[in-house]
Protein backbone atom coordinates (compact mmCIF):
# COMPACT_ATOMS: atom_id res chain seq x y z
CA UNK A 1 0.00 0.00 0.00
CA UNK A 2 1.12 3.52 -0.79
CA UNK A 3 -0.43 6.45 1.03
CA UNK A 4 -0.05 10.14 0.26
CA UNK A 5 -0.95 12.82 2.78
CA UNK A 6 -1.61 16.45 1.83
CA UNK A 7 1.03 16.41 -0.92
CA UNK A 8 1.86 19.79 -2.44
CA UNK A 9 4.19 20.54 -5.32
CA UNK A 10 4.81 23.66 -7.38
CA UNK A 11 7.29 25.07 -9.87
CA UNK A 12 8.29 28.73 -9.61
CA UNK A 13 5.01 30.55 -8.86
CA UNK A 14 2.70 27.84 -10.23
CA UNK A 15 1.14 25.40 -7.78
CA UNK A 16 0.59 21.98 -9.43
CA UNK A 17 -0.45 19.74 -6.53
CA UNK A 18 -2.61 21.48 -3.96
CA UNK A 19 -2.72 19.15 -0.99
CA UNK A 20 -3.58 15.74 -2.46
CA UNK A 21 -4.34 12.80 -0.16
CA UNK A 22 -5.11 9.26 -1.31
CA UNK A 23 -4.48 5.57 -0.62
CA UNK A 24 -3.30 3.17 -3.34
CA UNK A 25 -4.19 -0.37 -2.36
CA UNK A 26 -2.12 -3.54 -2.68
CA UNK A 27 -3.38 -6.20 -5.07
CA UNK A 28 -5.55 -3.73 -6.96
CA UNK A 29 -5.19 -1.67 -10.12
CA UNK A 30 -5.10 1.92 -8.85
CA UNK A 31 -5.80 4.48 -11.58
CA UNK A 32 -4.96 8.19 -11.61
CA UNK A 33 -7.07 10.02 -14.17
CA UNK A 34 -7.67 13.63 -15.16
CA UNK A 35 -7.33 16.07 -18.02
CA UNK A 36 -3.95 17.30 -19.24
CA UNK A 37 -2.59 19.70 -16.64
CA UNK A 38 -4.51 18.12 -13.76
CA UNK A 39 -1.29 17.14 -11.99
CA UNK A 40 -1.43 13.36 -12.36
CA UNK A 41 1.98 13.06 -14.07
CA UNK A 42 3.63 15.31 -11.49
CA UNK A 43 2.04 13.21 -8.74
CA UNK A 44 3.40 9.98 -10.19
CA UNK A 45 6.89 11.51 -10.49
CA UNK A 46 6.68 12.56 -6.85
CA UNK A 47 5.68 9.02 -5.89
CA UNK A 48 8.87 7.55 -7.38
CA UNK A 49 11.11 10.38 -6.21
CA UNK A 50 11.81 12.07 -9.54
CA UNK A 51 10.32 15.22 -7.96
CA UNK A 52 10.59 16.14 -4.30
CA UNK A 53 7.34 17.25 -2.69
CA UNK A 54 7.19 20.76 -1.25
CA UNK A 55 5.17 19.51 1.71
CA UNK A 56 3.13 16.50 2.75
CA UNK A 57 4.22 12.89 2.97
CA UNK A 58 4.47 9.77 0.81
CA UNK A 59 4.35 6.48 2.70
CA UNK A 60 5.26 3.03 1.33
CA UNK A 61 3.84 0.24 3.49
CA UNK A 62 4.17 2.30 6.66
CA UNK A 63 7.62 3.73 5.85
CA UNK A 64 7.96 7.41 4.98
CA UNK A 65 9.51 7.73 1.53
CA UNK A 66 9.59 11.50 2.02
CA UNK A 67 11.99 11.27 4.95
CA UNK A 68 14.19 8.42 3.72
CA UNK A 69 17.91 8.96 3.20
CA UNK A 70 19.30 8.20 -0.26
CA UNK A 71 20.50 4.66 0.56
CA UNK A 72 17.04 3.75 1.86
CA UNK A 73 15.45 5.18 -1.27
CA UNK A 74 17.83 3.25 -3.49
CA UNK A 75 16.85 0.02 -1.75
CA UNK A 76 13.15 0.84 -2.14
CA UNK A 77 13.53 1.68 -5.83
CA UNK A 78 14.80 -1.86 -6.42
CA UNK A 79 11.28 -2.96 -5.44
CA UNK A 80 9.66 -0.65 -8.02
CA UNK A 81 8.85 -1.60 -11.61
CA UNK A 82 8.19 1.03 -14.29
CA UNK A 83 6.23 0.69 -17.53
CA UNK A 84 6.88 3.79 -19.61
CA UNK A 85 4.47 5.38 -22.07
CA UNK A 86 6.52 4.49 -25.14
CA UNK A 87 7.82 1.24 -23.60
CA UNK A 88 11.34 2.82 -23.68
CA UNK A 89 13.02 -0.31 -25.00
CA UNK A 90 16.65 -0.27 -26.12
CA UNK A 91 16.52 -0.52 -29.93
CA UNK A 92 19.96 -2.08 -30.14
CA UNK A 93 19.08 -4.88 -27.72
CA UNK A 94 17.01 -7.99 -28.36
CA UNK A 95 13.84 -8.61 -26.36
CA UNK A 96 15.78 -11.01 -24.16
CA UNK A 97 18.52 -8.47 -23.38
CA UNK A 98 15.97 -5.71 -22.73
CA UNK A 99 14.25 -7.84 -20.08
CA UNK A 100 17.57 -9.01 -18.63
CA UNK A 101 18.84 -5.43 -18.28
CA UNK A 102 17.43 -4.78 -14.73
CA UNK A 103 18.90 -8.09 -13.54
CA UNK A 104 22.33 -7.02 -14.79
CA UNK A 105 21.93 -3.65 -13.09
CA UNK A 106 20.60 -4.70 -9.70
CA UNK A 107 21.60 -8.33 -9.02
CA UNK A 108 24.75 -10.42 -8.84
CA UNK A 109 22.93 -13.55 -9.96
CA UNK A 110 24.62 -16.10 -12.19
CA UNK A 111 23.97 -15.98 -15.92
CA UNK A 112 21.88 -19.17 -15.76
CA UNK A 113 19.69 -17.80 -12.96
CA UNK A 114 19.14 -14.55 -14.85
CA UNK A 115 18.18 -16.37 -18.02
CA UNK A 116 15.78 -18.63 -16.12
CA UNK A 117 14.07 -15.55 -14.69
CA UNK A 118 13.96 -13.85 -18.12
CA UNK A 119 12.46 -16.92 -19.78
CA UNK A 120 9.81 -17.37 -17.10
CA UNK A 121 8.87 -13.70 -17.22
CA UNK A 122 8.59 -13.60 -21.01
CA UNK A 123 6.45 -16.71 -20.91
CA UNK A 124 4.21 -15.05 -18.31
CA UNK A 125 3.47 -12.18 -20.72
CA UNK A 126 2.96 -14.63 -23.63
CA UNK A 127 6.21 -13.82 -25.43
CA UNK A 128 8.13 -17.08 -25.10
CA UNK A 129 9.13 -17.11 -28.80
CA UNK A 130 10.29 -13.49 -29.13
CA UNK A 131 13.64 -13.66 -27.31
CA UNK A 132 15.90 -12.89 -30.25
CA UNK A 133 13.77 -10.28 -31.97
CA UNK A 134 14.61 -6.58 -31.85
CA UNK A 135 12.03 -3.91 -30.93
CA UNK A 136 11.75 -2.81 -34.58
CA UNK A 137 10.66 -6.35 -35.49
CA UNK A 138 7.67 -6.60 -33.13
CA UNK A 139 4.26 -4.94 -32.93
CA UNK A 140 3.22 -2.14 -30.58
CA UNK A 141 1.31 -4.55 -28.37
CA UNK A 142 4.31 -6.87 -28.14
CA UNK A 143 6.54 -3.92 -27.21
CA UNK A 144 4.17 -3.13 -24.33
CA UNK A 145 4.37 -6.73 -23.15
CA UNK A 146 8.18 -6.60 -23.30
CA UNK A 147 7.97 -3.40 -21.25
CA UNK A 148 5.77 -5.18 -18.71
CA UNK A 149 8.17 -8.12 -18.59
CA UNK A 150 11.12 -5.81 -17.92
CA UNK A 151 9.11 -4.00 -15.24
CA UNK A 152 8.26 -7.19 -13.32
CA UNK A 153 11.40 -9.28 -13.89
CA UNK A 154 12.71 -8.33 -10.42
CA UNK A 155 9.38 -9.32 -8.79
CA UNK A 156 8.65 -5.77 -7.60
CA UNK A 157 6.25 -4.85 -4.82
CA UNK A 158 5.18 -1.69 -6.64
CA UNK A 159 4.40 -1.17 -10.34
CA UNK A 160 3.97 2.23 -11.99
CA UNK A 161 2.48 2.48 -15.48
CA UNK A 162 2.40 5.68 -17.51
CA UNK A 163 -0.28 5.57 -20.22
CA UNK A 164 0.22 1.83 -20.89
CA UNK A 165 -2.29 1.85 -23.78
CA UNK A 166 -0.90 4.86 -25.62
CA UNK A 167 -0.81 4.22 -29.38
CA UNK A 168 -2.60 0.87 -29.23
CA UNK A 169 -5.84 -0.18 -30.89
CA UNK A 170 -8.83 -0.87 -28.56
CA UNK A 171 -8.54 -4.66 -28.72
CA UNK A 172 -4.81 -4.69 -27.95
CA UNK A 173 -5.39 -2.12 -25.20
CA UNK A 174 -7.83 -4.52 -23.56
CA UNK A 175 -5.26 -7.32 -23.68
CA UNK A 176 -2.67 -5.09 -21.97
CA UNK A 177 -5.20 -3.93 -19.35
CA UNK A 178 -6.18 -7.48 -18.44
CA UNK A 179 -2.54 -8.59 -18.33
CA UNK A 180 -1.65 -5.77 -15.92
CA UNK A 181 -4.62 -6.64 -13.71
CA UNK A 182 -3.75 -10.35 -13.70
CA UNK A 183 -0.11 -9.69 -12.84
CA UNK A 184 -1.09 -7.23 -10.11
CA UNK A 185 -3.14 -9.88 -8.36
CA UNK A 186 -0.71 -12.72 -9.06
CA UNK A 187 2.30 -10.80 -7.66
CA UNK A 188 0.16 -8.96 -5.06
CA UNK A 189 1.67 -5.65 -6.16
CA UNK A 190 0.59 -2.08 -5.55
CA UNK A 191 -0.03 -0.98 -9.14
CA UNK A 192 -0.57 2.68 -10.03
CA UNK A 193 -1.58 3.60 -13.57
CA UNK A 194 -1.77 7.05 -15.16
CA UNK A 195 -4.25 6.86 -18.00
CA UNK A 196 -6.54 8.78 -20.35
CA UNK A 197 -8.13 5.56 -21.60
CA UNK A 198 -11.75 5.37 -20.52
CA UNK A 199 -11.93 1.67 -21.45
CA UNK A 200 -9.23 1.08 -18.82
CA UNK A 201 -11.20 3.10 -16.28
CA UNK A 202 -14.36 1.07 -16.81
CA UNK A 203 -12.69 -2.34 -17.12
CA UNK A 204 -9.88 -2.41 -14.53
CA UNK A 205 -10.50 0.67 -12.36
CA UNK A 206 -10.62 -1.01 -8.96
CA UNK A 207 -9.49 2.15 -7.17
CA UNK A 208 -9.66 5.43 -9.10
CA UNK A 209 -8.32 8.86 -8.17
CA UNK A 210 -9.74 11.63 -10.37
CA UNK A 211 -7.73 14.83 -10.20
CA UNK A 212 -8.89 18.28 -11.28
CA UNK A 213 -6.57 21.29 -11.35
CA UNK A 214 -4.16 19.77 -8.85
CA UNK A 215 -6.76 18.61 -6.34
CA UNK A 216 -8.47 15.33 -5.53
CA UNK A 217 -11.93 15.70 -7.02
CA UNK A 218 -13.25 12.15 -6.64
CA UNK A 219 -12.20 8.69 -5.42
CA UNK A 220 -14.03 5.43 -6.08
CA UNK A 221 -14.14 2.35 -8.30
CA UNK A 222 -15.49 1.55 -11.75
CA UNK A 223 -18.87 0.54 -10.33
CA UNK A 224 -19.29 3.68 -8.26
CA UNK A 225 -18.25 5.94 -11.12
CA UNK A 226 -21.54 5.17 -12.89
CA UNK A 227 -23.50 6.77 -10.04
CA UNK A 228 -21.11 9.65 -9.34
CA UNK A 229 -22.71 13.04 -8.74
CA UNK A 230 -19.46 14.91 -9.52
CA UNK A 231 -20.22 17.18 -12.47
CA UNK A 232 -16.51 17.56 -13.30
CA UNK A 233 -15.96 13.80 -13.31
CA UNK A 234 -19.03 13.16 -15.45
CA UNK A 235 -17.92 15.79 -17.96
CA UNK A 236 -14.51 14.13 -18.18
CA UNK A 237 -15.60 10.48 -18.35
CA UNK A 238 -18.87 10.80 -20.25
CA UNK A 239 -17.98 13.67 -22.57
CA UNK A 240 -19.98 12.55 -25.61
CA UNK A 241 -23.70 11.94 -25.96
CA UNK A 242 -22.97 8.32 -26.82
CA UNK A 243 -21.08 7.78 -23.55
CA UNK A 244 -23.78 9.56 -21.55
CA UNK A 245 -26.33 7.19 -23.06
CA UNK A 246 -24.07 4.25 -22.22
CA UNK A 247 -23.85 5.49 -18.63
CA UNK A 248 -27.64 5.72 -18.38
CA UNK A 249 -27.96 2.18 -19.72
CA UNK A 250 -25.38 0.85 -17.25
CA UNK A 251 -27.20 2.56 -14.38
CA UNK A 252 -30.43 0.82 -15.39
CA UNK A 253 -28.58 -2.51 -15.48
CA UNK A 254 -26.94 -1.98 -12.08
CA UNK A 255 -30.30 -1.05 -10.53
CA UNK A 256 -31.91 -4.15 -12.00
CA UNK A 257 -34.37 -2.23 -14.15
CA UNK A 258 -33.26 -3.92 -17.37
CA UNK A 259 -31.60 -7.26 -18.01
CA UNK A 260 -27.90 -6.96 -18.78
CA UNK A 261 -28.06 -10.25 -20.73
CA UNK A 262 -30.67 -8.85 -23.10
CA UNK A 263 -30.63 -9.40 -26.87
CA UNK A 264 -30.90 -5.94 -28.41
CA UNK A 265 -32.82 -7.19 -31.45
CA UNK A 266 -35.47 -8.62 -29.14
CA UNK A 267 -35.50 -5.42 -27.09
CA UNK A 268 -36.16 -3.31 -30.16
CA UNK A 269 -39.12 -5.51 -31.11
CA UNK A 270 -40.68 -5.51 -27.64
CA UNK A 271 -38.98 -3.04 -25.23
CA UNK A 272 -41.42 -3.42 -22.32
CA UNK A 273 -40.94 -7.16 -22.06
CA UNK A 274 -37.29 -6.60 -21.18
CA UNK A 275 -37.95 -4.36 -18.21
CA UNK A 276 -37.30 -6.23 -14.98
CA UNK A 277 -40.02 -6.01 -12.32
CA UNK A 278 -39.42 -5.00 -8.74
CA UNK A 279 -40.44 -7.26 -5.83
CA UNK A 280 -43.76 -5.49 -5.37
CA UNK A 281 -44.63 -5.97 -9.04
CA UNK A 282 -43.78 -9.65 -8.85
CA UNK A 283 -45.90 -10.08 -5.75
CA UNK A 284 -48.85 -8.24 -7.31
CA UNK A 285 -48.70 -10.35 -10.45
CA UNK A 286 -48.53 -13.61 -8.50
CA UNK A 287 -51.67 -12.64 -6.58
Amino acid sequence: MIEIKDVKKGFDDKQILKGVSAVFETGKTNLIIGTSGSGKTVLQKCLVGLFEVDSGEIIYDGKSFTHMVEDERKHLRQQIGMLFQGSALFDSMTVQRNVKFPLDMFTDWSHDKKMKQVNETLERVNLKDAHNKFPAEISGGMKKRVGIARAIVLNPKYLFCDEPNSGLDPQTSMVIDLLIREITKEYNMTTIINTHDMNSVMEIGENILYMYQGEREWVGNNKEIIFSKSAKLNEFIFASEFLRDAKDMRMLEEKGIIDNDRNMEDVMRDPESHLLMGENDKRDKSE
